[in-house]
């Protein structure tokens, strides 16, 4: 008989349920015999196994009355296989059943003991994996119910392996000491006990709650990685390059991958669809993405990028995606860090991070909520390369775009087809260029007005400057007609709107690799791996500015100009000559006399006693602890006070924004302007676009980073500790940081064990070996 049909195609009153319904509380109550339990769970439409009962019939009620929770047909909660789940069938015979009467009485289905809730939480998971891992799972399930020792009321065998875990990841313990940690406890517990006596059998223990993580091997040169058709490759196809790290070129390659020691580089990918699946699987988590819709208040002012032109240009353009609320739209963000924790650029391993804007203003940037999708390994950073290691996220992202994946909803109580989106990407200035493909640097360095960017160079000081501000001021501006105190010149241009950056892409054909390449004097270096993304075009804003950044490298620029700092000011003789070519100010020319070389004090000179007065008042100010460091502690998120933006106010901001670098060019020395000031021009305009600046810098990320850094044990593999650490906090923060786990793991962090599944590009699954 087809389970299906009898279960929800047919009447509960007709026979045929009824004994279908009979067959399921046999093998139920079997079940029960054989695992010694006193509960059963009740798979009915409202408890949906979360709740379990000691008295059959209140389950045949249930189920008599509500039916049966969709799509349970494999009875894997029952005692039924879930290695085969189409063919799941139960055979029972009623005559060799025996049933103990004198089962355990527990108080009710609402249970106060802890494992309870790690139960609901690891069903909650169930509901999003594959059959390969709801095996896995099924067995967790037993652990999550199997005291640690004979008798013990208090912990399962899981939850006491998870409390351990939390104490190793908080206190920084290695595994060796972890290890000795859990022989010791071993011999203090009572004969029988559970506890498992080393890290890798506790690691083995959680490895269905982990993530996969994949590991794929990459070209030494940044051309090419070894997944997909090249993966049984041994050499770059494109130079030649080894794929190993080889002692001597004569070393003999082994067809077998997994046996020619290791990659010369690596790239780990931690694939984003599981990730999100475990998200919707989180009753919480399900509820804090929908709330871009349903907790916005929509009043026209701008106080979440959902509030934004291009938010709303999306939902337009493509309704399919924009009508389900659910759908994720991510800020993609990337930079170099040097693991070791110094400044030093020797060193540059690149994560690539994701945010979630469809989460609160205050969550989407939280460290929890951040997800590290790739870690390429360093000592070299990729680069305009980069494209070849993002490839692995844009297949997803392409699969999430084009037809999605079917996700259950935990506090709606349903699946639906998620879908998802790069809403913008964040970094620096120079990250800027390596994920769109425009050239930073040179004349034409301002991705916004590309040909049209108004640079000079300064013969003496060597190098571009970026001025020609009058420009975005309105046509009979007086500032317009002045020459002397400008450039020399009267300012008739206007400003233009923003060119179509993928007709000027679209054609370009370059190969990616660090080997010499053809010469391209395009302002546009490469065509980036985002525009394969259907929806990349259509986006007002693709790449956004980094305020961070840009604020801290004005700052110094100011600071240094004013306190005449040595090797930071931006005066000096050079630019007094600049000047003086220029035609410019010639009052501020250098004199020179037989001995020295003078310059006259321009108005930004402060004297010695005017520079001791500045810098007292910088010294002599009191704020809050870590004022200066997180000014964000300043602001109220839920009240959105300074955050909250009137788009009519906007056009505003930008006359006066315009019109106060063009004041400071009538000041300020050239040499100043270089293109972090020109970007300040720009910034207003992104505003309008996508939404506040506070949603859109690299703030969070730098911060991210910084604990990315922390993970570092290894000195000698720092990647591979980051991907354990992290893979420690996904683990912790993401699953069990919520109420129903909040009692049983007595101190909430967001940082946890490595329980991490790694299937590197020669086949095979590893435990926690990175």
């Amino acid at each position: 008989m087809d389970r299906s049909n009898w279960t929800y195609h047919i009447a509960r009153t007709s026979s045929v349920y009824t004994l279908g319904l009979q067959n399921f509380l046999t093998a139920a109550e079997v079940n029960r015999v054989n695992k010694g339990s006193g509960m059963i769970c009740c798979p009915c439409v409202l408890c949906k196994n979360y709740k379990r009962f000691d008295d059959i019939k209140e389950i045949e009620f249930h189920l008599m009355k509500y039916g049966f929770m969709p799509r349970y047909t494999c009875w894997s909660m029952h005692g039924e296989s879930l290695i085969n789940r189409s063919t799941c069938s139960v055979n029972v015979h009623n005559d060799n059943i025996q049933i103990n009467d004198s089962y355990e009485a527990d108080d009710n289905d609402q249970s106060t003991n802890p494992n309870d809730n790690l139960n609901e939480l690891l069903h909650d998971l169930e509901t999003n994996i594959d059959e390969d891992e709801q095996r896995k799972l099924h067995d967790l399930f037993d652990d999550a119910e199997k005291p640690l020792y004979p008798g013990c009321e208090k912990f399962s065998k899981l939850n006491a392996v998870l409390k351990l875990f939390n104490l190793k990841s908080n206190y920084g313990w290695s595994d060796k000491s972890f290890t000795d940690l859990l022989v010791v406890l071993n011999d203090m517990l009572p004969d029988g006990n559970e506890l498992p006596i080393s890290t890798y059998q506790a690691k083995k223990l959680m490895c269905p709650m982990g993530l996969e993580v994949e590991r794929i091997h990459a070209c030494p040169n940044d051309c090419m990685l070894y997944r997909k058709e090249f993966e049984r490759e041994h050499k770059c196809f494109i130079w030649g390059a080894s794929r190993y790290k080889r002692k001597k070129e004569t070393d003999e390659v082994d067809d077998d991958v997994t046996k020619n020691g290791p990659p010369a580089k690596m790239l780990w990918y931690f694939p984003i669809i599981p990730r999100l699946k475990r998200l919707f699987s989180n009753e919480n988590e399900a509820k804090l993405l929908r709330w871009h819709k349903d907790g916005r208040i929509n009043d026209g002012k701008l106080r979440h990028v959902a509030d934004s032109p291009q938010w709303r240009n999306i939902d337009h353009k493509y309704p399919e995606f924009g009508d389900e609320i659910r759908n994720i739209r991510f800020g993609l963000s990337s930079d170099g860090i040097n693991p070791f924790g110094n400044m030093s650029s020797r060193h540059s391993t690149w994560p690539v991070l994701l945010c979630n804007y469809n989460l609160p203003p205050w969550l989407c940037m939280k460290r929890k909520y951040i997800m590290m999708t790739l870690l390429i390994q360093g000592p070299k950073q990729p680069g305009n390369d980069i494209d070849v290691y993002l490839a692995p996220l844009i297949d997803d992202l392409k699969t999430l775009w084009a037809s999605g994946v079917d996700v259950y909803d935990a506090y709606k109580k349903e699946n639906f087809i998620l879908r998802a989106m790069i809403f913008c990407t964040i970094s620096d200035f120079p990250a800027y260029g390596n994920l769109s493909g425009y050239s930073t640097k040179g004349k034409k360095a301002c991705p916004v007005c590309e040909d049209e960017t108004h640079s000079i160079w300064l013969k003496n000081c060597k190098k571009t400057v970026y001025m020609g501000h009058r420009r975005f001021l309105h046509a009979g501006h007086i500032y317009r007609k002045k020459k002397e105190e400008f450039d020399g010149n009267i300012e008739h241009r206007t400003m233009r709107k923003r060119f179509d950056a993928f007709s000027r892409v679209e054609n370009l054909n370059i190969v990616l690799g660090k080997r010499t390449r053809a010469k391209n004097d395009s302002i546009w270096k490469k065509r980036s791996i985002m525009w394969d993304l259907p929806y990349w075009k259509h986006l007002d804003v693709r790449h956004c500015l980094d305020v961070m950044h840009i604020e801290k490298n004005v700052c110094d620029s100011l600071l240094g100009l004013l306190l005449n700092i040595p090797g930071k000011t931006k005066d000096g003789i050079n630019v007094r000559k600049d000047m003086v070519d220029m035609g410019i100010r010639k009052e501020l020319g250098p004199v020179e006399t037989v001995n020295r070389i003078y310059l006259p004090p321009a108005c930004y000179t402060l004297s010695k006693e005017e520079k001791i007065k500045f810098c007292k008042c910088l010294h002599d100010i009191k704020v809050p602890s870590n004022y200066s460091a997180n000014i964000k502690r300043l602001v109220s998120m839920q009240d959105c006070k300074l955050l909250v933006i009137d788009p009519e106010s906007l056009d505003t901001w930008q006359k006066e924004v315009i019109l106060t670098l063009c004041e400071l060019e009538m000041y300020f020395p050239p040499s100043f302007f270089d293109v972090m000031v020109h970007l300040i021009t720009h910034i207003i305009g992104e505003m309008k676009a996508c939404g506040p600046v506070f949603l859109r810098n690299m703030y969070p990320f730098e911060r991210y980073m910084g604990f990315l850094k922390g993970y570092v044990r290894n000195r000698n593999k720092p990647e591979g500790s980051i991907v354990e650490g992290y893979a420690s906090e996904e683990v912790f923060g993401g699953y069990f940081g919520n109420e129903n786990f909040a009692v049983t793991l007595a101190t909430e962090t967001d940082i946890g064990a490595a329980a991490v599944v790694t299937i590197d590009s020669g086949g095979g699954a590893n435990y926690g070996y990175f």
